[in-house]
């Protein structure tokens, strides 16, 4: 085995604390979470009854609430106990999962659920934080009188914003970050500043730091006109804590605990500010008369407001970035767990956890344009906004409890830790609920069809491995020697390559041998087994290559950092000619060549092997289906001759059978000539009469030319003759037969397809 000698390398450590980390992070991570303030109070509000309800009791048990939510699900929950939980840095659910599995198997049950509802939920929230921000817009005098009530005006700007907010996705989040960060910088200090503004009208609001004011609050009907649905509306200050945990990965997770105290001080000071308000204003009749009070819009002097809604538009933008970044880090991890088809995974910037899947950015964006374009206005779209969160909320709660009681040992403070988190995650689930039948079941619908994808994903590749065979490359050095020389079939090229997902340095997958040696032997001087790896530091070229002692048999690993450009062929011409200087390789001189001195390195073929399924295959109907289902999936997502830069090479495309197995067939028979020919010319002859009778319109206008061309094929042509436009039947008495033939092929086919 010859290795390419390269530096020592370092291990990825994350992203360190840095001002520009910092910056990057406000602009990044907490847009959902930074735009609560402006509905999560408005919807309390509304759902208790309207302004005339909230007296003081009621606003500061609602404070209270919104006050310890973010403290223990956001602060507790996910800052101080998810984030311990990294995975090589990276956070999510699926990181999550990475460290669980081996605790049990059917923990990818609530990972797929978990995951599936946090991507539902990221096509949903761009879609809802631009349209009510663009809305908001309307509270502004000379705006309105721009674009009075007409909701399609509305819906293009958003529209709009979505289109320009995907394309900026593949400058990469460092680049976006710092466009986003002073913004979101700006618009928490003015979150801050609003609520302190306001504090000073009822100091009473201090006392919504009590707890008890939310317990009382959250069960005294009285008080509380909703009940424990109220909490619906609660978790709305909330929806950023996963996507917080998800972008760990993006930005580095000493920056989030740098920036998570002042993002969260800035949050509860506009809440205060607001409850203030509210109590001060509750008996005015005027403020009461306004359908859909806002009260962080309207505790703001006139004359700042016009600012206000204008800065809260564009955080409002920014909102959906960390929804955006956060489902590139979960599609990235579900790939790599084999729960998700393989894309591909662009790093714009120095930072590996800083990521692009293009396919992802544009099923998003599509997805996000059908929601605006499906439910028009925000308060259509609010009824689905948070549902999806606390499904996933619940199951990281059950994959952090096994975490800490398996992986870190702390048995006594996982079972707390789950009987807490899972009643006050049970409870915000439940009271969602009633948003199902009001769009809920759009976010519904959407985390199904992501899971059936999952599913049917990681179930197909069980289901491959089953078939998946890897034998020892010695044993067939001599066979393919003797191929590689042997002058009765066509050389294919100076070296044939094969891309293959093993790691292995000494085994190759069956179906690359079968390829070789058994469907069309593939002669070739040297042959190449290349499997790629994607390292943790950015700039990483080298090799490892096995050449099992001989010169025509090489298999190679080739090692790339996540910045380095995949397009293999150009590294192959590398690699070779390292072979060739060693001597592990003769070399390959160009006999014709447009170049005066001719190169010793000969062409180059890529084969790329897909496994197809075969009617023949025997596999029951339920995993038939599976596969089917997955190939289909697996069109969708492009091919490694793009990934990997080979568009302009030439590549041969082979499809091997799945399944070695296959059903038993019905059995030939067979008729001898001298039976069957005088039938068959009886029955051509009457099938030409029937022709004549049969003839319409269309055949008599062209009985002419045809007559012609029978004559000229006569003349011309030896034995020439023309053929009837109706089909042959050999053998009428016999249909009944066939039919039962017929039958028993399709009940054959039916039966695999079951």
């Amino acid at each position: 085995m010859a290795t390419k000698a390269t530096p020592a390398r370092k291990r990825y450590t994350g992203i360190p604390l840095s001002a520009a980390m910092i910056l990057v992070t406000l602009g990044v991570v907490y847009g959902d979470i930074g735009t609560s303030p402006m509905y999560t109070l408005k919807a309390i509000i509304s759902g208790n009854g309207g302004l005339p309800t909230m007296s003081q009791d009621v606003v500061l048990g609602a404070l209270s609430l919104i006050i310890w939510t973010l403290t223990l699900i956001t602060t507790v929950k996910y800052v101080l106990v998810a984030m311990k939980a990294d995975n090589h840095n990276e956070g999510g659910i699926f990181a999550l999962y990475s460290l669980v599995k081996r605790c049990g198997r059917w923990l990818i049950i609530p990972a797929m659920i978990g995951g599936a509802a946090l991507l539902a939920d990221g096509i949903l929230t761009p879609a809802v934080t631009v349209t009510t921000a663009i809305e908001g817009l309307r509270t502004v005098d000379f705006i309105y009188s721009l674009i009075g009530d007409n909701q399609g005006i509305v819906v293009a700007i958003v529209i709009c914003i979505l289109c320009v907010l995907f394309f900026l996705q593949k400058a990469g989040t460092s680049t976006i970050g710092k466009l986003f960060g002073p913004v979101m910088t700006a618009w928490f200090v003015f979150l801050a500043a609003a609520g302190l503004m306001n504090i000073g009208l009822d100091l009473s609001v201090l006392r919504a730091f009590n707890p008890v004011r939310g317990i009382m609050f959250l069960f005294d009907g009285n008080l509380n006109a909703a009940g424990l649905m109220v909490l619906g509306n609660v978790f709305l200050c909330t929806t950023g804590a996963e996507a917080l945990y998800s972008d760990m990965g993006h930005v580095g997770k000493p920056n989030i605990y740098a920036t998570w105290p002042f993002v969260k001080v800035c949050l509860i000071l506009n809440y205060l500010g607001q409850g203030a308000w509210i109590i001060a204003s509750s008996g005015n009749a005027e403020l009461a008369a306004i359908p859909d009070l806002n009260p962080f819009f309207q505790m703001l002097p006139e004359q700042i407001r016009v600012f206000a809604v204008l800065l809260s538009t564009f955080a409002a933008i920014i909102a959906s970035q960390a929804l955006i970044t956060g489902s590139y880090s979960i599609v990235s991890e579900a790939v790599r767990l084999d729960l998700m088809p393989h894309m591909r995974i662009n790093y714009p910037s120095e930072t590996k956890g800083q990521i692009y899947i293009p396919l992802v950015n544009s099923i998003m964006w599509i997805g996000c344009i059908c929601v605006v374009l499906l439910f028009q206005t925000s308060a259509h779209m609010e009824a689905a906004y948070g549902l999806a969160i606390t499904v996933t909320m619940l199951m990281t709660t059950v994959l952090l409890t096994m975490y800490l009681s398996k992986v870190r040992h702390k048995t006594a403070l996982a079972v707390p830790f789950a009987v807490f988190f899972g009643a006050i995650e049970f409870m915000f689930f439940f009271s969602s609920l009633t948003k199902f039948f009001h769009g809920g079941y759009v976010t519904v619908i959407m985390s199904f069809a992501l899971f059936v994808v999952m599913y049917v994903w990681r179930r197909g590749t069980a289901v491959e491995r089953t078939q998946t065979v890897y034998l020892p490359v010695d044993k067939y050095l001599d066979q393919i020697f003797d191929l590689s020389h042997d002058e009765d079939y066509p050389l294919l090229a100076d070296n044939l390559v094969f891309l293959t997902n093993d790691s292995s340095f000494d085994k190759l997958d069956r179906d690359i041998l079968y390829s070789i040696l058994d469907k069309r032997p593939k002669r070739a001087k040297a042959y190449y087994f290349l499997n790629v790896q994607v390292t943790d530091e950015p700039h990483t070229h080298e090799f490892i290559v096995n050449d099992f002692g001989t010169d025509f048999l090489f298999k190679v690993q080739l090692r790339l950092g996540f910045k380095v450009n995949q397009r293999i062929n150009t590294y192959l011409y590398q690699i070779v000619a390292d072979l060739m200087e060693r001597g592990q390789l003769a070399p390959q001189n160009h006999k014709y060549s447009i170049y005066r001195e001719h190169s010793t390195v000969g062409d180059f073929r890529f084969c790329l092997i897909r496994k197809m399924l075969s009617p023949e295959t025997d596999i029951s109907g339920f995993d038939q289906r599976i596969i089917e289902i997955k190939y289909f999936i697996r069109g969708f997502c492009g091919s490694p001759a793009r990934w990997y830069g080979l568009e302009n090479s030439s590549v041969i495309f082979e499809y091997v059978p799945l399944f070695s197995k296959t059903k038993r067939q019905h059995k030939l028979s067979r008729r001898a000539l001298e039976e069957v020919a005088p039938q068959v010319a009886a029955k051509l002859a009457e099938s030409r009469e029937s022709a004549e009778e049969d003839e319409d319109i269309f055949s008599v206008q062209m009985r002419d030319e045809r007559e012609a061309q029978a004559e000229e094929a006569m003349r011309g042509l030896v034995g020439g003759d023309t053929a009837s436009f109706r089909p042959l039947v050999i053998d009428e008495e016999d249909e009944g037969d066939e039919g039962e033939i017929e039958d028993g092929g399709s009940e054959t086919v039916q039966e695999g397809e079951e």
